[in-house]
């Protein structure tokens, strides 16, 4: 068994969500949903097939982010893995409920626009998702200036009154 860091390559201003499902079925639902939780949405998804002919599956919206999406579900390589390339502009707050209630959806990995890596493991058979790094260890705990910091940011990109 040997371990393994895939770094997600993307652009600095884009949102993914990293997560694991158990069908084929899987990229069409997730299409659905994205689409019907936001409309106009632009995204790219990809599914690691892992079984039968185990081709990356993909749809999308945008094709250069469903290249993307292509690109990076193919450096990760494990099976059932699906990575979903959000758009400038559009957030994983405003869809993962939909992702998340795709019957085929198993769990979440992540949801970030930071710099990510994947952690997996390759056996015999294949790799698997072990977790991620998502962006940086703290440096320490926010002050009042850090606090008024970050509810000033909520407010400005309009997720708080």
């Amino acid at each position: 068994m040997e371990l393994i860091a895939v770094t997600i390559e993307k652009p600095e201003n884009i949102n993914f969500i990293l997560g694991q499902t158990h069908f084929i079925k899987s990229v069409e639902d997730l299409h659905e949903a994205l689409v019907n939780a936001v409309a106009g949405i632009k995204f790219g998804l990809a599914f690691c097939e892992a079984s039968g002919q185990c081709l990356v599956r993909y749809s999308g919206t945008e094709e250069s982010l469903i290249s993307l999406a292509q690109k990076n579900a193919l450096a990760i390589g494990a099976g059932h893995a699906f990575i979903i390339f959000l758009g400038e502009g559009f957030y994983p707050v405003n869809v993962l409920n939909a992702v998340k209630s795709v019957p085929e959806v198993c769990r979440i990995f992540c949801a970030t626009a930071n710099p990510t890596q994947v952690i997996l493991t390759q056996t015999e058979q294949g790799r698997a998702i072990l977790g991620v790094v998502d962006g940086f260890s703290p440096r320490g705990i926010e002050d009042e200036k850090g606090i008024l910091w970050r509810k000033e940011l909520l407010r400005k990109i309009g997720y708080k009154l």
